[in-house]
């Protein structure tokens, strides 16, 4: 469980895009505690014309590099752990591909556990909030 959505524009190289999800997965195990192996991720590039953002939001300026990065995982973490996630991930994208942290753009979706099923028709973690 977190599924995460990475859409940014597309030219990026495939390693730029891989080092983004792996980045993305060491903060999520790191910070919030996902398992480890615990990694689904869709990383899709779009036109700037699929992708239409306000780029200057809340007083935070976005350019061409922008990463939209959203996150369905379980409820449950208090608002300063998602802070700490927020922050963490940031810091690590801006230091280990250059990415300027006003770039950043993350959404989490949380959901109960009963609202997942990894396959075979079944919801594993159903058993789990009874």
């Amino acid at each position: 469980m977190p599924l995460v959505r990475i859409d940014l524009l597309t030219g990026k190289s495939t390693e730029y895009r891989v080092q983004l999800g792996d980045v993305v997965y060491r903060t999520l195990v790191e910070v919030l505690k996902v398992p480890d192996d615990d990694r689904f991720q869709v990383i899709a590039e779009h036109e700037r014309s699929s992708m239409p953002y306000a780029q200057d939001y809340l007083g935070i300026h976005k350019t061409d590099d922008t990463v939209f990065i959203q996150i369905t995982l379980n409820s449950g973490r208090d608002v300063s752990l998602k802070q700490q996630f927020f922050k963490a991930l940031a810091d690590s994208l801006h230091t280990q591909l250059h990415l300027r942290r006003e770039d950043v753009f993350v959404n989490l979706v949380e959901v109960p556990k009963e609202n997942w099923s990894f396959g075979n028709g079944e919801a594993q973690y159903a058993a789990d909030t009874i």
